[in-house]
């Protein structure tokens, strides 16, 4: 996917948190195409100070301002906030690349308002893999898709499944499968978890027929996600351990990356992948 060629794209971050500060960062080291042009973030002398060591530091604005600075705008957002941050940049035509994939099958209509207004909404790999493979299986059809993901118990902490379902994940000795269900399911239950799940889901065969199991398990140090597939054209399985960032286990260290991989993408003279 290759917009604007030749000039230089204006990229917002809301939120300046554990992939927001990363993504900023490396914009403002340089990346061909894009520069950084503002962020937000609820605390705007905290972000101005994060931002410290910076070339430049771009304003800190309001989440629904961010569309009026930028051409881009990347939700790296608590999900309670999705709407109010992507809704401006679809009604705008803009592009907005989303995280918080789990929270766009909630916000549908948001799809909707950027096919109106010419609006894009990019979802990046993320914490996943494969989903190349799952868009060209859909092509010819699948049969059926299943993942299973692996967290260390603290990863899952707090996730409104556990609480609702009075679940405790302390003190494990051996792993517990916390959650089995569709992916719109799991999206609900656990929303700072599972946004794999919700991106699986929309390259393949939707949120309600992508069956997801939840593992708790002691024994990993890192966040498992397993995929099967059995589609008409191809049967594959991946598996992928991404390490948790040290500031939140809720998120891989590997999505910042991919966030940044999928803006180089916009302005990429070559793009490799389907």
């Amino acid at each position: 996917m290759t917009e604007a060629r030749g000039r230089t794209q204006r990229v917002a971050i809301g939120s300046l948190g554990t992939v927001g500060l990363v993504v900023a960062r490396q914009l403002d080291r340089g990346i061909e195409g894009l520069s950084l042009s503002a962020v937000s973030a609820r605390d705007a002398d905290a972000a101005r100070a994060r931002m410290a060591g910076f070339g430049t530091i771009p304003p800190v604005l309001p989440l629904g301002e961010l569309a009026e600075h930028a051409e881009v705008v990347v939700e790296c957002a608590p999900a309670a906030v999705f709407a109010e941050l992507v809704g401006p940049v679809v009604d705008a035509g803009k592009t907005a690349i989303v995280i918080s994939v789990g929270a766009l099958l909630s916000n549908w209509d948001l799809v909707e308002r950027a096919r109106k207004s010419g609006g894009r909404i990019i979802v990046p790999s993320g914490a996943i893999l494969g989903l190349d493979a799952l868009r060209a299986a859909a092509e010819g059809g699948i049969r059926e898709v299943r993942m299973v993901t692996r967290k260390p118990p603290g990863g899952l902490a707090g996730a409104p499944h556990l609480v609702r379902n009075g679940i405790s994940v302390d003190g494990l000795t051996a792993p517990l499968k916390v959650f089995e269900g569709t992916a719109r399911e799991g999206a609900i239950g656990f929303p700072a978890n599972v946004n794999v799940a919700a991106a699986v889901a929309l390259a393949g065969v939707g949120p309600d027929a992508t069956m997801l199991e939840v593992w708790a398990d002691p024994g990993v140090d890192r966040n498992v996600h397993r995929i099967k597939v059995d589609a008409q054209t191809a049967r594959f399985e991946m598996q992928i351990e991404n390490v948790p960032s040290a500031e939140n286990p809720k998120t891989g260290r590997i999505v910042a990356d991919s966030v940044v991989a999928t803006l180089r993408r916009l302005v990429a003279p070559l793009v490799v992948g389907t």
